[in-house]
């Protein structure tokens, strides 16, 4: 098509990334969504408060990136089954923070080995080289696309 710029799906970056991206989440998606009745999202906010134990929900949206509305939808189905906690914030009494409950810490405690294992399944193709150039590249390219966000 003359005057046309033809995108190449398969060999765009982006696209390449997010079609990885949603392969490897799905693979590792399959257990605990059968298991434990979770979404990726859910399971993401879940791994984020593991992590990061009272913060907001705006900041699990930030840390994972995802939609601050997909989050809210998965903080309140987290709440309602009890896997995590809603507080007050110790420094400003008008903003919630989350925290995994006992229930939560539970199947934490059962998924993070299952993602973990999933991980070095997939790095067990890499050699020590390749994975240190990946994780590079991967921080390289994470800080160029925050620094145009924050432009």
């Amino acid at each position: 098509m003359p005057g046309r710029v033809l995108l190449e799906l398969e060999a765009f970056l982006p696209y390449r990334l997010s079609v990885l991206s949603n392969t490897v989440s799905q693979a590792i998606a399959r257990i605990y969504e059968a298991r434990f009745d979770l979404s990726v999202t859910e399971w993401r906010a879940m791994a984020v408060l593991g992590r990061y134990s009272g913060i907001s929900a705006r900041e699990v949206a930030l840390r994972t990136a995802m939609d601050k509305v997909a989050v809210s939808r998965a903080v309140a189905r987290l709440l309602d089954k009890g896997l995590i906690e809603r507080d007050t914030a110790e420094h400003d009494r008008r903003q919630s923070v989350l925290q995994l409950s006992e229930a939560g810490w539970t199947i934490y405690d059962q998924v993070a080995p299952l993602a973990l294992e999933h991980e070095q399944r997939l790095l067990d193709h890499l050699d020590a080289e390749e994975k240190q150039w990946l994780a590079r590249i991967l921080d390289k390219l994470w800080q160029v696309e925050r620094s145009a966000l924050e432009s």
